[in-house]
């Protein structure tokens, strides 16, 4: 016995395979699209303590810290290259990398609290 596909499925089935391949078109510019903008990265500040201490990022990368404490915390870089005022509970500070190179940094409040930024 043979089986035969309704013209309706025929064209549902049609039409699921063009979808299919305009997804399959698309994708690699919308993946080419979110590399040209610039990438963004995020510290957590809590517990007296960054929560990645050595985050690697591409030039161009913008940086944010968010202090996530019950008290205030800054972002100061040893070299002065960036400064953040203190920041209070949810406040943020963000900084955009544009050279390559490693940029330590430590909370002028609690210099015991260092991190690093290696940018390439």
């Amino acid at each position: 016995m043979k089986r035969y596909l309704h013209r309706s499925s025929l064209v549902s089935l049609t039409a699921a395979f063009a979808v299919s391949a305009a997804i399959l078109v698309v994708s690699p510019l919308t993946r080419a699209a979110r590399a040209d903008q610039p990438a963004v990265s995020e510290v957590k500040i809590d517990n007296f303590s960054f929560s990645t201490p050595s985050l690697t990022v591409k030039a161009g990368t913008e940086v944010t810290w968010v202090n996530r404490d019950d008290i205030p915390h800054t972002v100061a870089s040893d070299d002065g290259v960036f400064r953040s005022k203190a920041l209070d509970t949810d406040d943020k500070y963000s900084f955009k990398f544009e050279k390559p190179g490693t940029y330590r940094y430590f909370c002028s409040i609690h210099p015991k609290m260092t991190g690093e930024v290696v940018v390439k």
